[in-house]
């Protein structure tokens, strides 16, 4: 039994790097903290803990993740700096060097929160606990949103496809998932707490023999949730019958996010993905045959081992000719241990660069044609909390970002707004509130 009395009247701060799904899980380890007597530091004020999860998909990532420690170190002395996620996982000796750090908490350690905190006391200063395991297993539930309007409900984690460039795998172990049932237990306490909309992270399926479509089908039944957005999903795992329910469903969103990396197949070989462009170009025409208001992202991965100059282009030709929203562009970052290492050709960090470049400013292109043939019309708007001083935002089912007049009261409100022009920086459209908003 943890005696909880000690965190009573701490406080804490969370910074989290990489994905939504670390987003989750941050937003689960805030819970526990919470439930335990910990409360959030308000701004400027010193923290008695500090939570960093961290990312390790790129050399980049690292990098953050070691300035973002020695960054609260700096700014909460004497805090227990607790350090989590794929960077903890994968290097915990190198973290665990870190002036300041306290615990590295392994993959499956983040609900022993608690007990690694209440122990701290009986080790000497500067002795950082490590708990990392290479043999990760178990599922742990996640569904939170922290400071933010919308859930993550993470439904699967680790990874079974060893691309030949990513350490995930080795970062979070083979894919695994709990059932339908718990995942639907989570939504509907989600919607207890007053949740309209969930994001779910992971593709969901390989340990209980259920699919993902059984997922799909059971969260749309549940009361309260208004909105689903599915944030990543392989374009291989996204089926005909995934695409077409979500069309039907007044609770499943307009809004993909699908992992292409290359637009050459020469590449995607050399990636060891699992499917072709042809393959990728079917999925999206498929989405714009029945949802042809549907945003569709895209990851891109440039600069990739084997990534000649022809092959970029071939890519370049092939990503600019689909009908997708928005391209979110890695530059690729060799990482230990991986099997693109022994591919030959490299490519230099100014050509990446250039690739990069090139591949952003046709996702601006995408972007704000897509907002573009939005303006005028009248769109529901989920609205969040926003800094005082600075307009209120939301999104729109198919996930156009909306700005409008301040007001505290709408917050996780769902309002009628009629879609403008830009604002300044052309990252969102200016919306106005209509007459009778909440609906």
């Amino acid at each position: 039994m943890i005696d909880t009395t000690v965190f009573q009247n701490k406080t804490a701060v969370y910074y989290t790097l990489g994905c939504k799904l670390n987003f989750s899980e941050t937003s689960t380890i805030g819970k526990i903290l919470r439930e335990a007597g910990v409360r959030t530091a308000r701004k400027g004020e010193k923290a008695d803990i500090c939570v960093v999860n961290t990312c390790s998909v790129t050399e980049m990532a690292d990098k953050k993740c070691r300035q973002a420690i020695h960054r609260l170190v700096k700014q909460h002395p004497g805090a227990f700096v607790v350090v989590t996620g794929c960077y903890a996982q994968l290097k915990p000796g190198d973290v665990a060097k870190i002036k300041g750090v306290d615990v590295v908490l392994g993959a499956e350690q983040k609900g022993d929160l608690l007990q690694y905190l209440g122990d701290l006391h009986k080790h000497e200063e500067g002795e950082a606990f490590t708990t990392t395991t290479k043999d990760i297993r178990s599922f742990s539930p996640s569904c939170s949103r922290g400071d933010r309007t919308r859930f993550f409900l993470k439904v699967q984690d680790g990874c079974d496809y060893f691309c030949s460039y990513c350490t995930i795998p080795f970062a979070r172990g083979r894919s695994r998932n709990g059932t339908v049932a718990s995942m639907v237990e989570q939504a509907r306490q989600a919607a207890a707490e007053g949740g309209k909309e969930i994001v779910l992270t992971g593709y969901f399926g390989k340990t209980t023999g259920e699919t993902f479509f059984d997922l799909v089908k059971a969260l749309d039944q549940v009361e309260g949730i208004e909105r689903y957005r599915i944030s990543s999903i392989e374009p291989n795992l996204l089926t005909d019958e995934i695409i077409e329910f979500v069309s039907r469903s007044r609770r499943f969103m307009p809004h993909f996010h699908i992992p292409l990396q290359s637009g050459c197949d020469e590449v995607l070989k050399l990636m060891r993905r699992r499917y072709d462009t042809a393959l990728f170009a079917s999925k999206v025409k498929k989405i714009k045959e029945v949802m042809p208001d549907a945003f569709i992202g895209v990851d891109v991965i440039v600069g990739t081992r084997g990534e000649t100059e022809e092959y970029f282009e071939q890519a370049y030709q092939f990503i600019s000719g689909l009908d997708v929203t928005q391209l979110h562009v890695f530059s690729y970052s060799e990482r230990p241990g991986t099997q693109a290492l022994k591919i030959d050709y490299v490519v230099s960090p100014e050509e990446k660069h250039q690739r990069s470049q090139r591949l952003l400013t046709l996702s601006d292109e995408k972007t704000r044609a897509f907002y573009t043939r939005h303006i005028g019309q009248t769109m529901q708007v989920l609205m969040e909390k926003s800094k005082a001083g600075t307009p209120m935002h939301g999104f729109t089912a198919n996930y156009i970002r909306v700005e409008v007049e301040n007001d505290e009261s709408l917050d996780n409100q769902m309002i009628n707004v009629r879609l403008g022009e830009f604002n300044e920086d052309m990252t969102a459209l200016k919306g106005t509130i209509l007459m009778n908003y909440e609906v």
